[in-house]
């Protein structure tokens, strides 16, 4: 990465656009960068996730170093169905970046603890809803589904009922997990609006 020949005080405050053009030749790995709302989005290869976070964070230009969550989002029909979301601070320019990169069903993702301590128990979140997991991540088990539980729920193919029911067993005198039977057949729905065979002459 190049580094940016711009300085500035950390009581002067760079227009987005100023902000975006430094971003761009100093960062030439960043695919997509927009910005809305005082939040920037930057779009960039999983490989490259570490390099971007240590430099948005280390940059006197940047000074993103308050890490203030990490989320997920499932698109089962694109290759990396998984997009991992990164939201970054900046205390000193009071500007926020949002960092996205996309990852498939097999393939893991860098951890950011080495960078930003705080997103160990987001990572271990993202693990234990989607399934993406993190190396260089020690603490990557569950976190907010049980132990001994059969996937990962906010997968888009995950079913609404889930694999098995708890309930009190009275005679055991403890809670049990059975499977589910699922009593309805499979049905094949149409969602096709009836006004789309219609055409006006």
């Amino acid at each position: 990465m190049k580094s940016s020949n711009i300085t500035i005080k950390v009581s002067e405050k760079l227009q987005p656009q100023n902000l975006i053009s430094i971003l761009k030749s100093a960062v030439p790995v960043i695919l997509f960068i927009g910005y809305s709302k005082q939040t920037f989005t930057l779009v960039i290869k999983p490989e490259n996730l570490i390099l971007v976070l240590k430099f948005l964070k280390c940059h006197s230009n940047f000074q993103f170093n308050l890490f203030t969550a990490a989320s997920g989002v499932d698109y089962p029909f694109r290759k990396r169905r998984f997009e991992v979301v990164y939201e970054l601070l900046s205390v000193s320019f009071n500007y926020r970046i949002r960092i996205k990169t996309f990852v498939d069903e097999i393939s893991p993702l860098t951890s950011a603890v080495s960078i930003f301590p705080a997103a160990s128990w987001w990572e271990r979140e993202i693990w234990d809803l989607f399934g993406v997991f993190f190396t260089q991540n020690d603490e990557i088990k569950r976190i907010l589904t049980d132990y001994g539980f059969e996937g990962h729920p906010l997968r888009k193919d995950f079913p609404l009922s889930g694999y098995v029911e708890s309930r009190y067993n009275d005679k055991l005198k403890r809670v049990i997990c059975e499977s589910i039977d699922h009593s309805q057949e499979f049905r094949s729905f149409d969602f096709t609006s009836s006004w789309s065979s219609y055409s006006l002459n």
